[in-house]
């Protein structure tokens, strides 16, 4: 890892070629040659940049440049430029070498387990070792995170997937390309039952029910969906899906308004400490390792502040790497239980993240798999997600689901971190997966969605 740089050390301009972030300085040096995707992205961005200083250095005639890169193309001249010169280690190097373009940071968040990676990175100090002064700003539900991430109020934010997708997507809103930069927790939520149907377990007689959900695309909302859909019921006509922010699900249940539930933690388990709930079904028991919550950025920032991204990837994944460790756990509980961050019983974060908890059922469960905490973006769990949202009719049918999470998911430029990290990361972003024991292949993503005898497609 490189050493931290000091808070006070800022480029003066925003791009570290001295452009002042203006990506049409490199443009006008590669003219037709690169096309929009070409600069797309954390890792284009700076490839970009590099490029266009070296070729500005060997030729810094504009003319005599642009005839240059017009007799031979872009292509051969970078080429050519690679064989004469280390232009691979001068890209590495150049993320590292400037100085953090932004040292403030603001990073929204809604209060759930789920975020855990990203307070606890605040509550250990990571963001001070790596410069950076980070506000996070407790936000009670997604639509708002959502709206101030658009409109640059917030830096970054934690959000449920598959939000960055149909954000980048434009389904609701006009198109922003949002992407996933670290995954935040893998399993970690539960569907939870109003004490009053303890003896109504069986999804098939759950017809007529109310179920909270905290956003209609998120991961929540898909399992929820697909595990009722397996019993037979249709999400859509047999039961009502109701948004709720999650702060607000407990106090609802408990009024009534709900028949059961599926939030992130620490809800499902706050509603067993409030007595008016029991956990039917841990989500890990529907699609084992599955992501739920991802920290995400727009172009905006990875384009502006490349420097401020990496290293707040950095502090993040450390995080990440601390809380997933089981003897981390019990701390991990303590940092997190203040009102600063989560504002929740320790016991309840406890049972949580340690996966010793009660059911709500007069039953005491140990399950240390119950939540964990892995950083890396896995491409396929996005064509998953992409799959759940075609069969619901809630994207076009028009959908490109690899490229699609190709694009959101940036799983290359998270390995190639991960390893400058001294980590391993896994061999590819796309495996298999098994859904209540189906499997899915992310190479065959529209026969997945057709397979389906409850769908809206």
């Amino acid at each position: 890892m490189s050493e931290p740089v000091e808070p006070g050390l800022r480029m003066s301009a925003t791009c570290s070629c001295g452009c002042n972030g203006d990506i049409d300085e490199h443009r006008k040096a590669f003219g037709s040659a690169m096309s929009e995707a070409d600069y797309s992205g954390v890792e284009n961005y700076t490839n970009r940049i590099v490029e266009t200083t070296i070729l500005k250095a060997m030729f810094p005639n504009g003319l005599a440049r642009r005839s240059f890169l017009k007799a031979v193309g872009a292509s051969t001249a970078l080429a050519a430029i690679a064989d004469l010169f280390p232009l691979a280690t001068s890209k590495a190097i150049a993320n590292e070498a400037a100085g953090l373009e932004k040292t403030k940071l603001t990073v929204g968040y809604v209060p759930i387990t789920c975020t855990t990676p990203l307070l606890l990175a605040h509550a250990m100090g990571e963001y001070q070792k790596e410069g950076l002064d980070l506000n996070l700003v407790r936000t009670p539900g997604w639509a708002i995170v959502r709206d101030k991430l658009v409109n640059a109020e917030y830096d970054a934010t934690h959000l449920v997937l598959a939000m960055p997708l149909t954000m980048t997507m434009g389904v609701g809103s006009k198109p922003i390309n949002t992407y996933v930069s670290t995954v935040q927790n893998v399993n970690g939520n539960a569907i939870t039952l109003h004490v009053k149907h303890k003896d109504r377990r069986n999804p098939k007689d759950w017809k007529g029910f109310k179920f909270g959900i905290p956003h209609e695309q998120s991961m929540h909302a898909m399992l929820l969906r697909y595990y009722v859909a397996e019993h037979g019921l249709d999400p859509d006509k047999d039961i009502e899906l109701r948004v709720y922010a999650p702060p607000d699900s407990v106090a609802n249940m408990a009024s009534g308004n709900l028949d059961g539930m599926l939030f992130a933690e620490p809800w499902g388990q706050r509603a067993v400490f409030e007595g008016v709930g029991f956990l039917h079904l841990l989500t890990r028991d529907i699609f084992p390792d599955h992501p739920c919550c991802v920290l995400s950025v727009t172009d905006k920032f990875v384009k502006e502040a490349p420097n401020s991204y990496s290293a707040m990837f950095r502090a993040v994944v450390r995080a990440t790497e601390f809380a997933d460790k089981y003897e981390n756990r019990k701390k991990v509980a303590e940092l997190l239980a203040p009102a600063g961050y989560l504002n929740q019983p320790q016991t309840v974060l406890e049972q949580v993240l340690l996966g010793h908890y009660a059911d709500g059922l007069g039953s005491v469960v140990d399950r240390p798999d119950r939540i964990g905490f892995k950083a890396f973006p896995y491409e396929s769990t996005g064509v998953w997600l992409l799959t759940q949202l075609r069969r619901w009719n809630l994207v076009p049918a028009d959908i490109d689901y690899q490229a699609m999470a190709d694009k959101v998911f940036l799983s290359t430029d998270a390995e190639k971190r991960m390893k400058e990290m001294g980590m391993t990361p896994p061999a590819s972003a796309m495996t298999t997966h098994t859904i209540l024991g189906k499997t899915f292949d992310p190479t065959k993503p529209q026969a997945y969605v057709d397979s389906f005898a409850i769908r809206r497609t």
